[in-house]
């Protein structure tokens, strides 16, 4: 699922975490109440968990492969050498913790690149009526074998329940993915995403979608 354009994770001051050790130790974890310790949530698919990306190299060379298959350059527009993804990671992992990139474990594999911010402290929340909390999600599936099956609803799904159960105070869980990503949208639809509005951000035209807490997701 497509991401970056005009929210916080494109305007690259203003965006950040660094909840490397998943201990809540770091001060800046509490922004998005330490995603590392949210712990996992039970798929169809498997057992599912967000685990903060850190400076490991391994990590860094594969969120940089997925950056680079044309299907996800398409809409993350970071195709290219490894510097380019991990100054984009590092826009996030040295800032205040409004912003927090993570890989998806599920039974323990890498499967997917998540970020997960502060809807209402980013860029985004000047072009659509954001309450305090509102939490925001960013998705790509990262090997090819693994699209196109239904897994990017199940686990946003997953991450949505997640993050409503993890922050209490967080009224919402907001995406807006780019409207010519037709394969976005259908997966936040099946994770009981709706579309509110379309929006015109810098460098796409958006589809906002919500998940409210009332919603009970059909994917589980």
């Amino acid at each position: 699922m497509d991401a970056r354009t005009g929210t916080g994770t494109d305007a690259r001051s203003d965006s950040g975490a660094d909840v490397r050790s998943g201990t809540g130790t770091d001060p800046r974890a509490g922004l998005l109440d330490d995603v590392g310790a949210w712990g996992p949530v039970d798929t169809r698919a498997g057992r599912f968990r967000l685990r903060p990306v850190g400076d490991g190299r391994e990590q860094l060379e594969l969120i940089a492969r997925w950056m680079n298959d044309p299907v996800v350059a398409a809409f993350w527009e970071l195709a290219g050498p490894p510097g380019r993804t991990e100054a984009h990671l590092r826009a996030q992992t040295e800032g205040d913790g409004r912003s927090v990139p993570c890989l998806g474990l599920l039974d323990g594999r890498p499967t997917s690149y998540w970020e997960i911010y502060r809807a209402d402290l980013d860029p985004l929340a000047a072009h659509y009526p954001a309450r305090p909390h509102d939490t925001g999600v960013h998705l790509l599936i990262g090997e090819a074998a693994d699209r196109g099956r239904g897994l990017g609803g199940l686990l946003l799904d997953a991450v949505a329940r997640l993050v409503l159960a993890r922050r209490p105070a967080c009224p919402r869980v907001v995406a807006e993915p780019d409207v010519r990503n037709h394969a976005s949208l259908g997966a936040f639809r099946k994770a009981g995403f709706r579309r509110t509005a379309t929006l015109e951000l810098p460098g796409k035209r958006a589809a906002l979608l919500i998940r409210r807490r009332s919603v009970v997701g059909g994917t589980h």
